[in-house]
């Protein structure tokens, strides 16, 4: 399967449209946002990136591949002890340095013309609207997830206060226990009301974008667009598809080794298993899992980031253990026949564009709601837990179960899931085609950003774009 970006013979304009691009700094913010800014300057060459993060993470992401219209900015590393006071570092020591890069940018012979900002980073729609350049908002879950924390928790929370026990997740569509909501959680109130107040500033920057796609989504992307009066743009997928064609992408010798692990394995036969980049299950969980697929039989690819020797040892000889993987690429892969996720929204879409289907283990923030949509409404994937607490410990033997029915091919259950699976995945490729809904939407945007730098040059004046906050009452 290979997907090529537009490259087109784009007219001269003028002005070459600046555009800083603010990710929040962690590994699943920047991803989509320099996938999305890769798809940009693909599209329309007369655009330049800058592409703004903390020197920690220059060091990063320095030496992946990215395009000559791309360059990076850095701003002082935010640190803290707990995830909560890296937070609270990002809500209020990231705004003052960046915005004395600005001022250094600005004085450039290509000053900034357009903001995109990780919709958490409220600070820099207020630095752009200070500044009168147009701002959009990048919201990095699944479009469900704004609404709920947007319209039920940001603007209706006294009713959630009045002991509701379901909400609407997609609207008129499907239910959610109120409980299944961890940023309600009383341990997650710090983390609630910065989000309330990225909610705020949403209804004061001048687009929003959503990476999702709009077949994956509709109903509650409708809903949204109902409510905004702000061009909503659902972009995705936001994912590093742009160089699956090329057959000369080389690998290092531990990619080597698990490509060529999988080449040997029937189709459909591996079980993926990862957790993302950040958090991970508990020990004894990992020892419960390590176990099951032991016992098993299953053939799987474990992408475990600590005690790799140690699982390795105790998994059995049926698999493979890494600390890392080209993700997709492993996705993609004919030998693939499931995909046992942390529910993360960007793995999620990489799962949806390799037509595979889900063993959910949600952890933390937006991951159970996620899982929920996987299982009830996109209907390809099964639960690992029933339950979205993060303590909750499955044991093997359940495990053992599960795993064995997903995995066998003659099962019709799997059989359904594999075959809506493939339709999804389907849905997503018309979208990025010509005359798809993220093709259409992206070229969209891109007309956007190219007015304001030639509205920059011409007057250096502001495209306002009004928000009806009455719609919401």
């Amino acid at each position: 399967m290979e997907f090529q970006l537009q490259d087109p013979k784009s007219p001269k304009t003028l002005t070459m449209s600046h555009v800083l691009v603010v990710p929040y700094p962690s590994r699943g913010h920047i991803n989509p946002m320099m996938n999305f800014s890769k798809l940009l300057v693909f599209n329309n060459p007369n655009i330049l990136v800058t592409f703004v993060v903390t020197q920690e993470w220059l060091t990063l992401i320095n030496s992946e591949p990215k395009p000559d219209s791309i360059r990076f900015e850095t701003i002082p590393n935010v640190v803290g002890d707990k995830f909560i006071d890296v937070v609270e570092a990002v809500m209020t020591e990231m705004e003052a340095p960046f915005e004395r890069l600005l001022d250094q940018l600005v004085l450039q012979p290509r000053p900034p013309t357009f903001i995109i900002c990780d919709n958490f980073l409220f600070w820099a729609v207020r630095v752009g609207n200070r500044r009168n350049i147009p701002v959009a908002a990048f919201w990095t879950s699944s479009t469900s997830k704004l609404w709920v924390q947007f319209f039920h928790i940001f603007l209706q929370r006294k009713h959630l206060e009045n002991g509701e026990n379901f909400i609407d997740y997609i609207p008129s569509n499907s239910w959610i226990h109120l409980a299944d909501i961890p940023l309600l959680d009383k341990n997650n109130q710090q983390i609630l009301q910065w989000s309330l107040k990225s909610c705020q500033w949403i209804l004061k920057a001048q687009y929003l974008l959503l990476p999702s796609i709009y077949e994956l989504e509709p109903q509650v992307i409708d809903a949204l667009k109902s409510k905004l009066t702000i061009p909503i743009y659902s972009i995705g997928p936001n994912i590093p598809y742009f160089n699956l064609g090329h057959k000369s992408h080389s690998l290092n010798g531990v990619a080597q080794s698990y490509i060529d692990w999988l080449n040997l394995q029937p189709d459909g036969s591996v079980l993926y298993i990862s957790y993302g980049s950040y958090l991970s299950v508990s020990r004894t969980q990992m020892d419960e899992i390590a176990a099951a697929l032991q016992d098993s039989g299953v053939r799987f690819l474990w992408v475990a980031r600590d005690e790799t020797h140690r699982l390795k040892h105790m998994c059995g000889k049926m698999g493979f253990v890494v600390t890392w993987c080209d993700q997709l690429r492993v996705l993609l892969h004919p030998s693939i026949g499931g995909y046992w996720t942390h529910c993360g929204w960007n793995s999620v879409i990489e799962g949806v564009f390799s037509g595979v289907p889900f063993l959910t283990f949600p952890l933390v923030l937006d991951q159970p709601l996620i899982s929920k949509i996987i299982v009830e409404d996109w209907k390809i994937g099964w639960r690992v837990k029933k339950d979205d607490k993060f303590d909750t410990l499955v044991r093997r033997e359940k495990i053992v179960v599960l795993i064995k029915k997903f995995m066998d091919l003659d099962f019709d259950l799997g059989r359904d899931l594999r075959k809506r699976a493939k339709e999804l995945q389907l849905l997503c490729q018309l979208a990025m085609k010509k005359g798809g809904s993220s093709e259409i939407n992206v070229k969209a945007f891109l007309k956007n950003i190219m007015e304001s730098g030639l509205t920059h040059e011409a007057s250096n004046g502001l495209h306002e774009v009004q928000v009806a906050i009455e719609n919401f009452n």
